[in-house]
């Protein structure tokens, strides 16, 4: 049985999902790093700082660490993942991108891997000429399945919380919690991804 620690690398590790990932990942006894934008101290945990957005900055951690694993919580547009992904799948030995179930178009049944998704269904031009989250994320997992790499793994979460993030739709809670504690209406969107947006009061 090999007990090799995997060294492992959380881009944008440092929100709602990667900051606890990390802490399970450590505790696990792997060597787990994570990129920062701002100094930060961990046991076991280490931290690199810099803006993982810099080609440059990324190249050097990459090749300087040699990573087993790389877990991708980066929010990217299109061209700028486009630009980075052989870098990215060329460097390590298994990298993980973190999607979203938005990618998913509407259903009636429960939503399978073979559901289709908004980008491919959707017949909005003006939508589609866009780089919303939902299809940014499926055209980037379409040059996942265009590398000619097998080293990678999508995972499309659907509501992700936490003690710093607790969201109502698209709505981040300093916004609606904060309104909702002090008896004020809140603005709700029905079918927010979409070009129309039904306006609810929600009290």
């Amino acid at each position: 049985m090999n007990n090799q620690r995997l060294k492992i690398l959380l881009l944008g590790g440092t929100g709602a999902m990667g900051i606890h990932l990390s802490k399970i990942l450590n505790n696990q006894g792997e060597d787990v790093y994570v990129t920062t934008r701002r100094e930060r101290k961990g046991v076991g945990i280490t931290y690199i700082q810099g803006n993982a957005h810099e080609t440059a900055f990324l190249s050097d951690i990459l090749r300087k660490y040699h990573f087993d694993v790389l877990i991708d919580f980066m929010i990217y547009n299109t061209s700028e993942f486009a630009d980075r992904v052989d870098l990215l799948l060329s460097s390590v030995g298994q990298y993980i991108f973190l999607s979203s179930s938005r990618v998913y178009a509407d259903s009636e049944t429960p939503i399978t891997e073979n559901s289709p998704r908004l980008l491919d269904v959707y017949k909005d031009e003006e939508y589609l000429k866009t780089d919303e989250y939902a299809l940014s994320k499926a055209r980037q997992e379409d040059i996942l399945h265009r590398s000619g790499k097998n080293n990678w793994t999508v995972i499309r979460p659907y509501i992700t919380y936490s003690e710093i993030r607790l969201q109502l739709g698209v709505l981040e809670k300093e916004l609606w919690l904060y309104r909702a504690l002090n008896g004020r209406t809140i603005v709700f969107f029905k079918g927010h991804r979409r070009k129309k947006y039904y306006a609810y009061i929600w009290v």
